[in-house]
Protein backbone atom coordinates (compact mmCIF):
# COMPACT_ATOMS: atom_id res chain seq x y z
CA UNK A 1 0.00 0.00 0.00
CA UNK A 2 2.77 2.38 0.89
CA UNK A 3 4.39 1.64 -2.42
CA UNK A 4 1.16 2.50 -4.31
CA UNK A 5 0.78 5.79 -2.45
CA UNK A 6 4.34 6.72 -3.34
CA UNK A 7 3.66 5.93 -6.96
CA UNK A 8 0.49 8.01 -6.92
CA UNK A 9 2.35 10.90 -5.30
CA UNK A 10 5.09 10.58 -7.87
CA UNK A 11 2.60 10.60 -10.73
CA UNK A 12 0.82 13.65 -9.36
CA UNK A 13 4.14 15.39 -8.79
CA UNK A 14 5.21 14.65 -12.35
CA UNK A 15 1.94 16.01 -13.72
CA UNK A 16 2.37 19.23 -11.76
CA UNK A 17 5.94 19.60 -13.06
CA UNK A 18 4.84 18.89 -16.62
CA UNK A 19 2.14 21.57 -16.46
CA UNK A 20 4.71 24.11 -15.27
CA UNK A 21 7.12 23.31 -18.10
CA UNK A 22 4.63 23.49 -20.95
CA UNK A 23 4.41 26.94 -22.44
CA UNK A 24 2.21 27.07 -25.48
CA UNK A 25 2.71 30.37 -27.25
CA UNK A 26 1.35 30.81 -30.75
CA UNK A 27 3.36 33.84 -31.67
CA UNK A 28 3.10 34.91 -35.31
CA UNK A 29 6.13 34.34 -37.51
CA UNK A 30 7.34 35.56 -40.89
CA UNK A 31 9.34 33.59 -43.43
CA UNK A 32 12.35 35.59 -44.61
CA UNK A 33 14.85 35.05 -47.40
CA UNK A 34 18.11 36.43 -45.98
CA UNK A 35 20.81 37.40 -48.46
CA UNK A 36 24.13 39.21 -48.60
CA UNK A 37 25.16 42.29 -50.58
CA UNK A 38 28.68 43.66 -50.14
CA UNK A 39 29.01 41.99 -46.72
CA UNK A 40 25.72 43.41 -45.39
CA UNK A 41 22.72 41.16 -44.75
CA UNK A 42 19.24 41.97 -46.05
CA UNK A 43 15.95 40.07 -46.25
CA UNK A 44 12.74 39.90 -48.25
CA UNK A 45 9.47 38.39 -47.07
CA UNK A 46 9.42 34.77 -48.17
CA UNK A 47 6.01 34.97 -49.83
CA UNK A 48 7.38 37.65 -52.18
CA UNK A 49 10.14 35.34 -53.48
CA UNK A 50 8.88 32.60 -55.80
CA UNK A 51 12.20 30.96 -56.51
CA UNK A 52 15.94 31.16 -55.84
CA UNK A 53 18.14 30.57 -58.88
CA UNK A 54 21.88 30.17 -59.25
CA UNK A 55 24.19 30.15 -62.24
CA UNK A 56 21.97 31.75 -64.84
CA UNK A 57 22.96 33.45 -68.08
CA UNK A 58 22.01 37.13 -68.03
CA UNK A 59 21.55 38.66 -71.47
CA UNK A 60 22.32 42.36 -71.78
CA UNK A 61 19.58 44.54 -73.32
CA UNK A 62 20.88 47.76 -74.92
CA UNK A 63 19.26 51.05 -73.95
CA UNK A 64 18.06 49.94 -70.49
CA UNK A 65 18.85 51.85 -67.29
CA UNK A 66 22.01 50.70 -65.49
CA UNK A 67 19.92 49.23 -62.67
CA UNK A 68 18.48 46.73 -65.18
CA UNK A 69 21.27 44.22 -65.81
CA UNK A 70 19.40 42.37 -68.56
CA UNK A 71 17.04 39.43 -68.90
CA UNK A 72 17.11 35.70 -68.14
CA UNK A 73 15.16 32.73 -69.46
CA UNK A 74 13.33 30.85 -66.70
CA UNK A 75 11.84 27.74 -68.28
CA UNK A 76 10.65 29.71 -71.31
CA UNK A 77 9.60 32.86 -69.43
CA UNK A 78 11.70 35.99 -69.92
CA UNK A 79 12.38 37.80 -66.63
CA UNK A 80 14.23 41.07 -66.09
CA UNK A 81 17.23 41.18 -63.73
CA UNK A 82 17.45 44.19 -61.41
CA UNK A 83 20.65 45.22 -59.65
CA UNK A 84 19.78 45.77 -56.01
CA UNK A 85 23.29 47.16 -55.50
CA UNK A 86 22.43 50.28 -57.45
CA UNK A 87 19.04 50.75 -55.81
CA UNK A 88 20.63 50.52 -52.35
CA UNK A 89 23.59 52.66 -53.46
CA UNK A 90 26.13 49.90 -52.76
CA UNK A 91 29.19 49.21 -54.92
CA UNK A 92 28.75 46.41 -57.46
CA UNK A 93 30.19 43.01 -56.62
CA UNK A 94 33.48 42.25 -58.27
CA UNK A 95 32.77 38.51 -58.69
CA UNK A 96 29.31 37.97 -60.13
CA UNK A 97 29.92 34.28 -60.94
CA UNK A 98 28.74 33.19 -57.49
CA UNK A 99 25.65 35.44 -57.44
CA UNK A 100 22.19 34.12 -56.67
CA UNK A 101 19.00 35.34 -58.28
CA UNK A 102 15.74 35.87 -56.40
CA UNK A 103 12.65 35.63 -58.59
CA UNK A 104 10.21 37.96 -56.86
CA UNK A 105 6.80 39.54 -57.25
CA UNK A 106 5.37 42.68 -55.75
CA UNK A 107 3.37 45.80 -56.63
CA UNK A 108 2.04 44.15 -59.79
CA UNK A 109 5.55 43.50 -61.08
CA UNK A 110 7.66 40.37 -61.43
CA UNK A 111 11.43 40.48 -61.75
CA UNK A 112 14.64 38.80 -60.74
CA UNK A 113 16.98 40.43 -58.25
CA UNK A 114 20.67 39.60 -58.26
CA UNK A 115 22.26 39.22 -54.82
CA UNK A 116 25.79 38.25 -53.83
CA UNK A 117 24.72 35.20 -51.85
CA UNK A 118 21.63 33.69 -50.22
CA UNK A 119 22.37 33.20 -46.51
CA UNK A 120 19.26 31.32 -45.36
CA UNK A 121 15.49 30.98 -45.56
CA UNK A 122 14.07 31.13 -42.03
CA UNK A 123 10.94 31.60 -39.96
CA UNK A 124 11.39 34.55 -37.58
CA UNK A 125 9.13 35.65 -34.74
CA UNK A 126 7.45 38.92 -35.68
CA UNK A 127 8.36 40.28 -32.25
CA UNK A 128 12.05 39.95 -33.24
CA UNK A 129 11.60 42.31 -36.20
CA UNK A 130 11.99 45.87 -34.95
CA UNK A 131 11.05 49.19 -36.50
CA UNK A 132 13.80 50.71 -38.63
CA UNK A 133 15.90 53.34 -36.87
CA UNK A 134 15.27 56.97 -37.70
CA UNK A 135 18.97 57.33 -38.52
CA UNK A 136 18.61 55.42 -41.80
CA UNK A 137 19.94 57.21 -44.89
CA UNK A 138 17.21 59.02 -46.83
CA UNK A 139 17.32 56.64 -49.83
CA UNK A 140 16.60 53.63 -47.56
CA UNK A 141 13.81 55.01 -45.36
CA UNK A 142 10.94 54.17 -47.71
CA UNK A 143 12.10 50.63 -48.55
CA UNK A 144 13.28 49.32 -45.15
CA UNK A 145 10.46 47.57 -43.29
CA UNK A 146 12.42 46.43 -40.24
CA UNK A 147 15.65 45.36 -38.55
CA UNK A 148 16.45 42.06 -36.86
CA UNK A 149 19.36 40.06 -35.49
CA UNK A 150 20.21 36.71 -37.09
CA UNK A 151 23.36 34.67 -36.37
CA UNK A 152 24.82 37.68 -34.54
CA UNK A 153 24.46 39.92 -37.61
CA UNK A 154 22.07 42.77 -38.24
CA UNK A 155 19.62 42.02 -41.05
CA UNK A 156 17.78 44.82 -42.82
CA UNK A 157 14.33 43.68 -43.99
CA UNK A 158 13.37 45.31 -47.28
CA UNK A 159 9.88 45.97 -48.68
CA UNK A 160 9.86 44.36 -52.14
CA UNK A 161 6.46 45.88 -53.00
CA UNK A 162 7.84 49.37 -52.41
CA UNK A 163 11.10 48.62 -54.26
CA UNK A 164 9.21 47.35 -57.33
CA UNK A 165 6.65 50.21 -57.19
CA UNK A 166 9.42 52.83 -56.99
CA UNK A 167 11.40 51.06 -59.71
CA UNK A 168 8.48 50.84 -62.14
CA UNK A 169 7.53 54.51 -61.53
CA UNK A 170 11.14 55.54 -62.10
CA UNK A 171 11.11 53.87 -65.52
CA UNK A 172 7.90 55.54 -66.65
Amino acid sequence: MNKQEMTLDQVLSQRREAKREIVNVDEPTAKLVIFELQGDWFAFQGEKIREILSQVDVFFVPGCPTSLEGVINVRGDIESVISLHELLQLPESVDMSSSSYLLGSGAGMSSTIRVDKVVDVVDVLLSNIHKPPTTLPEHLRAIVSGILQFKEKTVTALDLDRIFADYSHGLG
